[in-house]
């Protein structure tokens, strides 16, 4: 995972360099245990001020164009909000589905720990990405570079 954390910083700092403005989110529970996901970025050598807590960043998703989500499940899963039958109805989420658009990069379309699937890969605003994280990343970069 850190190789596409440094992939992801090598990529961000290339659309900075374009005037894009870069922000990363983590949900509170995200990676192995609390924390964990914070310390891989700190270790890519992320801005610690470009870091955002999920509250922070939530009331931005509306005026984002495009959120890259990598490899996360329920907590972008927006049954946590629309539908309540879901074992995750009234979980906190990063509302990604609420930027103009979405892209997922994931292995699979494999359920999250609440074992349930994750409407937002079904949402026409976003594009899934297949593959391992760090592979993944280095393919949008290389895209953002052909442009």
């Amino acid at each position: 995972m850190a190789q596409a954390q440094h992939a992801v910083r090598e990529m961000a700092s290339m659309l900075e360099a374009r005037g894009v403005e870069v922000k990363y989110a983590i949900h509170p529970v995200a990676g192995r245990m609390p924390g964990h996901m914070n310390v891989l970025l700190a270790e890519a050598d992320v801005p610690y001020e470009q870091l955002r807590e999920m509250d922070d960043i939530n009331g931005e998703f509306s005026r984002t164009d495009v959120a890259l989500v990598i490899g996360a499940n329920d907590v972008t899963n927006p049954a946590a909000h629309t539908n309540p039958g879901s074992p995750i109805y009234g979980m906190p989420i990063l509302n990604v589905d609420q930027a103009r658009s979405i892209i997922v990069l994931k292995r699979s379309m494999n359920s999250g720990f609440a074992g349930i699937e994750n409407e937002l890969f079904y949402d026409p605003k976003t594009t899934m990405l297949f593959g391992d994280a760090k592979s993944s990343v280095n393919t949008v970069t290389e895209e953002l570079k052909a442009l």
